[in-house]
């Protein structure tokens, strides 16, 4: 028994957080996988969105050092973006009391196939980086981490895949570095949650470290796939995770979830 729970079922909530963590590294939304997965193994809502934290932030150190390494993050356009959805995530979770989720789920319900239809229409995401005004790029992306920042903080699945969606489609990055930027991006403010979550006492640990070395695994071999294959594997990752949250959607909208 691992904090109350039969080893083979924490093995089973590592396989899945692998599926997450290689999912997110690609092209983001991998608690849509993982936070489902804690929830199935029984574990309390608030202990399951913990310790996710716990193991999604350490998988997403990973890739984000792989990105890193590999020079495809662009620090001028990062560092402000990450400060600006550590705000914006703020300001969503006060938002959050005072607004019925369920207008942004409606919300969401148009906006997903929306999506889903303008990447369909792309042949692959840019492989370089497109000619735009630096001031433009700066307002394009910092405004969209402010608001998707918000996003987050107001409900949260798929916030990487949509920051990626807007740092390549209308900022114009190339695939890797919009991608490295997305992961320092989501680090930055996966720390911020884990630190709450740790002071509150909502993180089982030893469950999320043990969770944390598979999804350390599916960040690397995930972020290794897409530094090589670039657009190539992150378009289908993409509408999967758009797939998979419509589904989410639509399940918590008629009370299954």
């Amino acid at each position: 028994m691992i904090s109350g729970y039969p080893i083979w079922l924490v093995l089973l909530i590592g396989i899945g957080v692998f599926a997450a963590g290689f999912v997110d590294a690609i092209g983001g939304g991998g608690g849509i996988i993982s936070v489902p997965v804690y929830l199935l193994a029984g574990l309390p809502t608030h202990l399951a969105l913990g310790t996710n934290k716990l193991s999604s932030c350490t998988g997403t150190s990973v890739s984000t050092l792989r990105y890193l390494k590999n020079g495809y993050v662009n620090w001028t356009l990062a560092l402000p973006s990450a400060a600006l959805a550590m705000a914006g995530s703020f300001l969503g979770n006060r938002i959050q009391l005072m607004v019925d989720e369920r207008i942004l789920k409606y919300m969401l319900l148009l906006a997903l196939p929306l999506a889903a239809f303008a990447l369909l229409r792309q042949k692959s995401l840019p492989e370089r980086e497109g000619q735009m005004p630096v001031a433009r790029r700066r307002a394009i992306v910092w405004t969209a981490s402010f608001l998707i920042g918000m996003y987050d903080g107001f409900y949260g699945p798929g916030t990487g895949t949509f920051l990626l969606l807007v740092y390549c489609g209308l900022a114009k990055m190339d695939v890797r570095t919009a991608s490295g930027n997305v992961k320092l991006v989501n680090f930055s403010s996966n720390i911020a949650a884990l630190t709450s979550a740790l002071l509150a006492g909502k993180v089982l640990l030893w469950i999320g470290l043990i969770a944390a070395g598979f999804s350390i695994a599916g960040h690397y071999i995930g972020s290794g796939l897409a530094i090589r294959n670039g657009s190539r594997i992150v378009r289908p990752v993409i509408l999967t995770v758009l797939a998979l949250l419509l589904i989410k959607i639509v399940l918590e909208l008629f009370g299954v979830m």
